[in-house]
């Protein structure tokens, strides 16, 4: 059996990590990953088709079809799925006539099912434009799809059940973001170092998914960009995406158990995503 080498498992993760920003990079221009762009990717990194398609279909949050302007998963894992997911998965078909992996005929709405979203005892779970929904129940289906076509922005952070917390490490360096002292929402905040207009200092944010609250030492002006750094290693956190509400550089963060959280940089703008299904350097 050959055994890697420190010096070649990093070419490995390098290389890996290269491809999954050149898909990121594809599916912000497009929505998706048009085969052919696939095809070309393979080409120019002279990696198999396959491996392009692995890796693409190893994230979730990757789509190899057009997606509706809002998207809607359902989990079907275990605990969800004895607590009545199938049955959950149901109403959402009949109430958009669309099965799994299908977008309505409007464009509106895509649907899909997913093995696990990492919240097992809060299920059944569906997760609407990065919007989680727990306990869910068949007369809320209608609630659900009737929100996320208003707008799911406005939030309640002490009664809505889509608020939740979570801990963030540093995309980088996988040092902890927490700040314990520091509470924003009456919880710890997460730590962050941001410079924009020549203005360099701290900021934190709510670690309260779903909130948008922060503190931070200077005012920052709406839809103002801002260079987001870690305290930490120093390094910027600029993921390969850009936001689908405006175009602007997303902010990506791991959160502790598994998963990425991304927000946008723009000051005002509420375009975020949160994916527990894998990390975003594999």
């Amino acid at each position: 059996m050959t055994t890697l080498t420190p010096t070649s498992e990093k070419e490995k993760i390098k290389a890996r990590e290269g491809i999954i920003s050149i898909l990121e990079d594809i599916q912000a221009r497009y929505g998706y990953l048009p085969e052919k762009e696939l095809r070309n990717v393979a080409e120019e990194t002279g990696k198999s088709l396959v491996d392009i398609y692995g890796v693409a279909t190893f994230y979730r949050s990757f789509s190899l079809k057009p997606r509706g302007k809002h998207l809607v998963s359902v989990c079907l894992g275990t605990a969800c799925h004895v607590r009545g997911g199938p049955t959950i998965e149901k109403e959402f078909e009949h109430r958009l006539n669309v099965r799994p992996g299908e977008t309505t005929d409007d464009k509106e709405f895509t649907l899909e099912t997913v093995a696990c979203l990492g919240a097992c005892a809060l299920g059944p779970i569906v997760v609407a434009d990065g919007h989680y929904f727990s306990k869910v129940i068949t007369p809320k289906v209608k609630q659900i799809l009737d929100k996320t076509r208003e707008g799911l922005d406005k939030v309640e952070i002490q009664t809505d059940q889509r608020i939740f917390p979570v801990e963030i490490s540093c995309a980088r360096c996988n040092h902890s973001l927490m700040d314990t002292e520091h509470l924003v929402d009456y919880h710890p905040s997460i730590r962050v170092t941001i410079s924009f207009e020549r203005k360099h200092g701290w900021l934190r944010l709510s670690s309260l998914y779903g909130s948008y609250n922060i503190e931070s030492e200077y005012e920052i002006p709406e839809d103002i960009v801002v260079n987001f750094f870690c305290p930490h290693c120093h390094t910027e956190l600029r993921g390969a995406a850009n936001c689908v509400e405006c175009g602007s550089p997303m902010v990506p963060m791991i959160v502790k158990g598994g998963g990425v959280i991304q927000i946008c940089s723009k000051r005002g703008c509420k375009g975020h995503m949160l994916d527990l299904s894998g990390g975003i350097y594999g």
